[in-house]
């Protein structure tokens, strides 16, 4: 039966593999076009408005669920 050939059992190929990987990376981490700071403050003020938006929007879906809930159990006899 043959040895499998993987990359831990040669150990110079495996570095050089990593070495590959990271320049790699290095170079499509280049091509990236980042976001400016206004794009980012931008962006972040979109999702904490819209998290506080939806937060409320939830908290009174609650209350009002809860107040209908408490009502129907205090109207027909079975209250906490």
């Amino acid at each position: 039966m043959e040895a499998k050939e993987t990359a831990v059992s040669k150990p110079k190929q495996w570095v050089a593999s990593v070495q590959e990987f990271f320049r790699d990376t290095s170079g499509e981490m280049k091509k990236v076009t980042w976001p400016t700071r206004n794009e980012v403050v931008g962006t972040t003020t979109v999702v904490i408005v819209a998290t506080i938006v939806f937060a409320l929007f939830l908290w009174g879906c609650d209350l009002v669920f809860y107040k209908a809930i408490d009502f129907l159990f205090t109207r027909f006899g079975a209250s906490a």
